[in-house]
């Protein structure tokens, strides 16, 4: 038996290409069967139970049949559990030893993709998640200056979320984000590089570009965001420019199972990023799942695009790049305030990019201050903490990482995520903020 056809062998974990094009991923009763045995895998090694509510869900099911094996599970039941994977990957990463290139082949995360895309290729897809992942759509409209005040107003109004709730089945006491009127790009519309009217940058000698893509949150509800890492950027003697158009990276229509608005929005962004590319720039976005997308799913959705594995090859997350100049001697370390203690949830998005721990790293590299990692994901996953039937899972799933942060009383707590760091900060309750690891690095610089 070789190494790769054991349990605990040592190669290296694979993914391999969705293959979406293949009518074969199209064929409910081939989906079903692959579920049935993706489930008996998991069914009788159990070690994902603590991660999410898929495996308790699935586990349940089991548990409740009359056969107590998987055969005795509804077909018709399988797609509970899929409805509670919100595709976070740390199953595959963290957990599973059966991944490829183990013989059984089995990437849960991919599998429930598959479940996802056939769910939504029937017209089995709530209007509620259509609505909740048009991101560029919400944020659009919600950015025009009356419209703005409505929506903040009506997401803090007691009758409105009621409304919202019974009509939409967005959870009355979910945090919902505002949105500002004047959005990142905005703001930084004279970093927009446009070929059209603007000479490309002088690459001589070691001077370095990046191209920020803003991603829908931090265009549309957290616009400081951008500003923190151009300012770092530039602190740094880095050229910051922001792409000519920018779309939804694609990450909340995957999680829905929209291939065909993925592919769409793919067509829109990836021209303009390789075009960035080509001029020798670094590609970075300040939110982990956009990273995500771009680094691994969309090369396994399009493994023959050259212009998407250039994209994937030229994209970091912020602090993978800034470790980089670390290491090329290039960062700057004046830093003149230090953190102390700081609490650091690292979101699940940035973990499986299997870059290391990189934030905490850097945040290291100032005087004085100590960080501890918590490596738990959140459960928010940006749609999942606000949908009427899944909120009380998500608080559930974050209730470890609220119990280790009030455990430690940091001067400071936070996560890559955004999102996730919001979503914590609703459940630990407390007047302190969730601050973004760049805000802390822009705070330590003092600028």
């Amino acid at each position: 038996m070789s190494d790769r056809d054991r349990e605990g062998g040592l190669d290296a974990p694979t993914r391999h290409p969705l293959n979406q094009d293949d009518p074969a991923f199209w064929d409910e009763s081939d989906l079903n069967k692959e579920l049935e045995r993706v489930y008996d895998i998991c069914h009788g090694c159990r070690r994902c139970v603590s991660l999410c509510n898929a495996f308790p869900t699935l586990f349940d099911l089991v548990d409740e049949s009359e056969t107590l094996e998987v055969d005795g599970v509804a077909v018709a039941d399988y797609r509970k559990v899929v409805d509670q994977c919100y595709l976070c990957d740390l199953c595959y990463l963290t957990k599973c030893p059966y991944v490829p290139p183990h013989e059984w082949n089995l990437d849960f995360p991919h599998v429930m993709l598959r479940a996802k895309a056939v769910k939504f290729n029937k017209s089995d897809t709530k209007f509620r998640d259509r609505l909740i992942t048009s991101t560029d759509l919400i944020g659009k409209v919600a950015s025009k200056p009356l419209i703005n005040t409505l929506v903040n107003g009506g997401n803090k109004n007691d009758t409105i979320r009621s409304l919202l709730g019974k009509t939409v089945g967005i959870h009355n006491e979910a945090n919902l984000p505002e949105y500002v009127s004047k959005t990142a790009r905005k703001t930084h519309a004279a970093h927009i590089f446009d070929p059209s009217i603007r000479q490309s940058p002088d690459h001589k000698g070691d001077k370095q570009s990046v191209t920020l893509f803003t991603t829908c949150y931090c265009n549309y509800n957290e616009p400081s965001l951008a500003d923190s890492i151009i300012k770092i950027l530039q602190h740094n003697e880095v050229t910051v420019e922001l792409p000519m158009r920018e779309h939804c990276c694609g990450m909340p229509k995957l999680e829905l199972g929209d291939l065909v608005s993925v592919k769409k929005l793919k067509e829109q962004n990836i021209p303009i990023l390789y075009e960035s590319v080509q001029r020798g720039n670094v590609i970075m976005a300040t939110v982990p799942s956009c990273v995500f997308m771009f680094k691994q799913e969309l090369p396994l959705m399009y493994p023959e695009d050259e212009q998407v594995k250039a994209v994937a090859a030229a994209f970091h997350d912020p602090f993978e790049y800034l470790f980089k100049l670390h290491k090329q001697g290039k960062l700057k370390t004046d830093f003149n305030t230090s953190l102390g203690n700081v609490s650091y949830h690292v979101a699940c998005h940035q973990r499986v990019q299997n870059i290391g721990p990189r934030t905490r790293q850097i945040l290291e590299l100032i005087e004085g201050t100590e960080v501890k990692s918590i490596e738990r994901c959140s459960g928010h996953d940006g749609t999942y903490g606000v949908k009427k039937e899944t909120l009380q899972f998500a608080n559930k799933i974050a209730a470890p990482i609220v119990r280790q942060i009030k455990q430690q009383e940091p001067d400071y707590y936070g996560s890559d995520c955004p999102i996730a760091g919001k979503h914590i900060e609703y459940n630990l309750d407390t007047d302190q903020q969730a601050m973004h690891p760049i805000d802390l690095l822009l705070l330590a610089y003092g600028l």
